[in-house]
Order: structure tokens, then sequence, then C-alpha cells
């Protein structure tokens, strides 16, 4: 039967409980009860906490509302302005090319005489390296290294920052000092200075500026972090990649990786091994510490920690990660060479400041130098201090090597060759010059129409100096000769008959012809000149003889061939020395190396001699031995030794006829080395059946020497040419 006719019951709610309190409108007592409990319980509760235990425990419980709901809140508003911060960095960045390349100074590379490079100077910036353009052992070794979860996190790496603080901790130091547990996006962040731009105006000077970027307070941490997020949300984790790897300073003045691995290997970043990248990798943390022209068994052993992270991480396998450590990585020539060492730090200081030292640009610098003849002088100088020089001797030398019209080939400042900024006694060092001045003497009087045959007497002599009295020179060995040729007389080094030569030619003209020879230090004034008592340097030195070898025309010693801006084809600069005038007359320097080339076959300076080709030149020793010279040339190429002390003590059983012409021989023989024999430029006047002398004989005691005879040639024109210094 159906219901539907039944009255269905109001859609309303059961009344619960009856108008009186407590008890239930409908229901058994158990369903009365429960609520009833519930109000007695939680009155009992409350008047439980009446006292002064519940007055604490609801003013914790507020308190703890109170916290709860302000960090709430407050972490909030903090992700607010953090993401707003984050989105300004974001949006003010510039494009990626404005921040690769960050230097406030320029750089300068030079090149040798075949045009390859051996040397750099300033900040070096090899050019834009990519994440995708370098090699894969090399972007695997930089986040091996220094992030391993780099392309994980979103810029900072909460698990690094805890890690890196813990360990300053344990290690004594600050929470903030040592370990930064810094990403590669804030270590990014950190070498653009947070978007702050070097201003001159602002700080004193780069370092300054740099040491602020390097900052580690709470404050700066907390921007770099901002920052960094920024870097994240602005750029790809390649593109930031990128940036790091053109930015980073490595050592030895080199930014980037491109430049880096240039100087360190001489090839791209695009081509370097796993045990080139894990080296460049290693300069990260310490540039110059672990710069491998510095220490290269450091720079290795911390290459060789990298080469097993690399493993570890699985960018290597066993047998790749083996072959690594098994070879390690070399440095290039150039970089052995301490970036080109005395004769670049010589150009350097040679040009224009504002395009070497001190350039904004990027200057490319061809010069003279022969990187062949450079190990030839090295090694020769070598040879002797190894084989004959006393273990521990502080004795210095220098070593020039140049060609006739003054272009310098190679240089050696001192003994340790793999230097730069150092004192370079080649070109610094003013010692006295000895009787390596002596031809300049000999060449005034050749210039006169004087020759080789002509005679001076070798006896004792001397002469009143105003103001300082009697003076007599002495010979070497005490002795005297008598009646000797100029030839003899230059040949053996004697002393007198320089004196009375220079006296009978005049001293002004002497210096004059020294002078204009290049030797620009100041030249004594009495007559103690032609003894070499004046100081020079070894460049002036040898300069000077490379104007008697190509004829008697002075020469100004050079070393740069070309300076140009990077990128461009036309030189702002072309070679800046050479041949100059004529000093004497080029008969006269075709005589005077007639006599030179009898210095080395009959006189002192036989040590010197080369088995298989001519050369030519004189020895030097000033007094007490402070100085030993010994300075020639070839037909090729002219060199000057020079060796001492830096503190002026004399040397021990040294001449420039004994080790200073031994360095000249091992250097020499080396130069010349498969090259071709080329004589001499010698001319020698056949003598008269009877040749008048130069100077007087006997014992002069009375002042000048004696006037010389008259000669075949036209006496006027000789006189002439001694008032005056007229030279053809």
């Amino acid at each position: 039967m159906s219901d539907s006719n039944r009255r269905k019951p109001p859609l309303v709610a059961d009344r619960r409980y009856s108008k009186k309190a407590g008890k239930p409108a409908s229901g058994g007592k158990g369903r009365a009860a429960k609520p009833a409990q519930r109000k007695r319980g939680r009155t009992t509760a409350r008047t439980r906490r009446r006292g002064p235990l519940g007055w604490i425990t609801r003013l914790i419980t507020w308190v703890v509302r109170l916290v709860v709901g302000l960090t709430w809140r407050l972490t909030a508003i903090s992700m607010v302005i953090l993401a707003g911060a984050v989105a300004l960095v974001a949006v003010s960045l510039p494009d990626i090319d404005d921040l690769l390349d960050g230097r406030a100074r320029g750089s300068v590379t030079l090149m040798d005489n075949e045009a390859r490079v051996f040397a750099w100077r300033g900040d070096q910036f090899g050019g834009v390296v990519t994440a995708e353009t370098v090699s894969p052992h090399l972007r695997h070794a930089i986040v091996a290294t220094e992030d391993k979860r780099f392309y994980q996190h979103f810029g900072i790496s909460p698990r690094g920052v805890a890690s890196a603080i813990r360990i300053n901790l344990r290690e004594g130091r600050g929470p903030l000092s040592g370990h930064g547990g810094s990403t590669i996006t804030q270590q990014t962040a950190k070498l653009l200075c947070l978007g702050d731009p070097y201003d001159p105006d602002q700080w004193e000077n780069e370092a300054a500026y740099e040491a602020d970027c390097r900052e580690t307070t709470l404050w700066r941490k907390i921007r770099e972090a901002i920052y960094a997020m920024g870097l994240e949300a602005h750029f790809s984790k390649d593109e930031i990649l990128t940036i790091y790897m053109n930015r980073a300073f490595l050592g030895a003045g080199a930014r980037g990786f491109e430049a880096a691995s240039q100087r360190y290997f001489g090839k791209s970043a695009s081509d370097v091994t796993p045990a080139e990248a894990a080296m460049l990798a290693g300069l990260l943390v310490a540039p110059t510490r672990y710069a491998p022209t510095n220490d290269l068994d450091r720079s290795q052993n911390r290459a060789a920690v990298i080469v097993n992270l690399m493993e570890d991480q699985g960018y290597l396998t066993a047998e790749e990660a083996r072959q690594a450590l098994a070879n390690p990585a070399q440095l290039s020539e150039a970089a052995e060479a301490k970036s080109g060492g005395y004769f670049a730090d010589w150009v350097m200081s040679s040009g224009p400041e504002f395009l070497t030292r001190k350039t904004t640009e990027d200057v490319i610098i061809k010069t003279t130098l022969d990187q062949r003849i450079q190990r030839a002088a090295e090694a020769g100088l070598k040879a002797v201090f190894d084989n004959k020089v006393r273990e521990g001797s502080k004795a210095q030398a220098a070593v020039i090597v140049m060609s006739a019209d003054g272009a310098v080939r190679a240089m050696v400042g001192g003994r340790k060759t793999k230097v730069s900024g150092a004192f370079n006694r080649a070109t610094q060092a003013l010692r006295q010059t000895g009787s390596a001045f002596k031809p300049f003497v000999y060449a005034a009087a050749l210039d006169l129409g004087y020759h080789w045959y002509d005679t001076v007497e070798d006896a004792p002599y001397t002469i009143d100096i105003p103001g300082s009295g009697p003076w007599s020179p002495d010979n070497y060995d005490h002795r005297f000769r008598g009646t000797v040729t100029l030839e003899q007389s230059l040949m053996q080094s004697l002393n007198i008959p320089a004196v009375k030569v220079a006296e009978m030619v005049g001293l002004d003209l002497v210096r004059k012809v020294a002078e204009d020879f290049g030797i620009q230090s100041d030249l004594a004034a009495g007559p103690a000149l032609a003894l070499g008592a004046s100081e020079a340097t070894l460049i002036e030195m040898t300069g000077a003889y490379a104007g008697i070898l190509n004829g008697g025309s002075s020469v100004t010693p050079y070393g740069l061939l070309e300076l140009r801006l990077q990128g461009d084809s036309d030189p702002l600069m072309n070679t800046t020395g050479g041949i100059g005038e004529r000093v004497i007359r080029e008969s006269a320097a075709r005589e005077l190396i007639t006599i030179l080339r009898k210095v080395v076959t009959s006189g002192t300076g036989a040590r010197a001699g080369l088995p298989d080709r001519e050369v030519a030149g004189k020895t030097g020793t000033t007094s007490a031995a402070r100085d030993a010279w010994f300075v020639g040339f070839s037909a090729d190429y002219v060199a000057g030794v020079w060796m001492g002390y830096d503190d002026n003590t004399p040397l021990t059983g040294v001449t420039g006829a004994g080790l200073p012409a031994e360095i000249w021989h091992e250097v020499m023989v080396r130069v010349h080395e498969g090259l071709p024999v080329h004589p001499l430029p010698m001319a020698r006047p056949d003598a008269p059946a009877s040749a008048p002398a130069v100077a007087g004989t006997g014992n002069n005691t009375g002042g000048r020497a004696p006037a010389p005879a008259p000669r075949r040639n036209d006496p006027i024109e000789r006189l002439l040419r001694n008032i005056f210094g007229i030279r053809n």
C-alpha cells in the first residue's frame, strides 16, 4: 500500500533539548549527559586557570600568537620586498655583452720580430668566450670546483652557506670570514661589484674599489644575494657562467679564461685538455698563489685535486683522470719566460706612458726581440756561472745583443732571467766603463787623420790638474813599453798612451765623440776620462760599439718596431730608434775595427774569440775590479757583457779579459750557430817607411803632451777638426 498520502514531517531541525537546561527534549539519558559533562569540564578547567598560573599561561599564549602573527606577516612583507628588489635588479641589468669586460685599464701584447706573442702587460683580456665555446673540460672543471649544484639552485645555496659558516667557526674564524659558501652566481655578482662601476673620482685607485667589491659584511652579503637572484631572473645559467668566465681574474694580469689560457698554455680556452682545464679552474680560489708562473708545482698539485673532483662528479672517466694526473699541465715558453722578462720591461718603459704603462686601450706592440738569440744569451750566461763561478757568489751580470742599427735582439738584466719588474742591470745600472771606453779616444784620433801605425811613448807621465794637483796614470801591470803604435796601445789596453792620445786630440773632442755615439751619462771632465772613469749603462756602451760596426754613425738602441691598437691595421707608432748622424769618417771606423780585431786575436780579449768567424771587441776593468766588461761584435751582431756586484764590492780575480770575455764567447757561439760566415768590414792603411810620433817621448813631468808631428794630410784641415770638432 502506498504511503504517498502519509503526512510528511516538517523540514525543521529536531529540538534536541527541552526548555529546561540540562534536560533533553527527546531521547534517552545518554544522549543528554554528554553535553552536560563537556560543559562541566570546561567550567572546571576555566576555574583552575583563574590563579597566577592561569594568568602566566594566558600571557604566554598571547605572546606566542602575537609572535606567530607578526612573523608570518613580516615574512610575507619581506618576501614581497625581496621579490620587488630582485625584480628591480633584474630589469636594470644591461645586456650580457656589456658585462663581459669590465676592466678600467687596457693591456699590452708584445710580439717578437716574427710576430709571435712573447709577453703581456696590464689587464689582459683575451677575448669573449661562452659556455658553449670553451672546452667542455673547462666548463666542467669550473662547476665541479666552485659550485657543483650550479644548475639546480636559484642563485644562492642555503646548504652551502650553512656549511661554510660551520667550517669557519670550527676553524676559529668569524662566520663570514674565510669560506663564503658562495655560488657561481654570487661570485659573478661580486665580480660585477653589484652593478657599481669603477669611478676614478670616487675611489682612490682600482685596488680600493676592488677591495670594497670583496667586502664580507652581513649587509654586503644580503645585497650580494639579492643581486645574484636578480641575475638568475634575468639571465640563463649558461649566460651567467659566460659572464663569470670572462670577468674572473686568473693571475699574471689575465682577465678571463681565454686570456689565462693564452698566457699560460699558448692556446685558446676552447682547446685545453682536462689537466689544463683543472689548472685554470684551480686559479679561482687564489689566483696569485696558484698562478703556475709563480709556483708550477703548487699549481699542479691544486689541479690534481680538481681532477679528482671532476672524476667524483662524473665529468671524467677513471682513465681520463688517470691520464690527467700522469701528465699535468705545463707552461708555454712565453709563460716560462715570466712574461717577457727584462726586454719586455724595457720596451714598456721606453714607449709613451698613455699607450704602455697606463693605457686604457688594448695595445699590440711588435718588437725587435729574437727569441732564439734571447735563449742563446740566457744559456751562455748560465753556462759560465754554473761552471766557472763559485757556488753562492752574489756577483751579477748583464748581456745585450743588438744589430748594427741598434735593434736590440736580446737582453738579460741579471742572473735570474725569469723575472718581471726587476732591476735591469742592462739598462738601469750606471757603472764605470774602464778600458771599454778607450775605443772612443782612438776613434777621435783616427777621425783626425792618425792611423794605427802612429806611435806614442809609453813612459812615466804626470799631469798637473788644476785644483787637484799632479796626477800620474799607470798601466795595469805597472810596466812601461817605450814607443808603441796606436794599435799596440789599444790592443794591450795601455793606460798612459791612452791618456796621452786623449790629451793630444783634446778631451772635449773625445767627450763629444763618445756622446755622439750614444753615451748620454755625465762624462768626466779631467784626463781620467780616457781611462773610463765615467759611468754608463750597458745598453749605451753596446749601442756605441754598434756605431763603430756600422761605419761610424750614431745609433739609438730600440726595441719597438710598431705600435697599434688591437683591431686596427694602421700603426700609431713606428720604429723609435736606429742609425742617426755620422760621428766619425767611415774609413776611421773601418780602421778602428781592424785594431779591435787585434784586441781579440793578439791582445787582452783573446778568450772572446770565435772559432769560425772574425770578431772584434774591447775588455774593460775598473779601479779595484768593481766592474768588468767585454763589448764587441761580429759582422752580424754587437754584444755587450758587464759583470760586478750590485753593492760595488770588488770582484775577486775577475777582469774584463776573464769571465766577461768568456760569457761573451759563450753567448756569441750560440747566437751564430747555423748562420753563414761574414767578414768584418775592416780597413788597414799601409804604414809608411817612417811614422812620426803621436805624442812625445821621455819622462814628461811638466803638464801637457807635446804637439803631434805634422801629418801627411792637410794640416790646416786637421787643425780645424781639432779646434771645432768638424767631422765628415
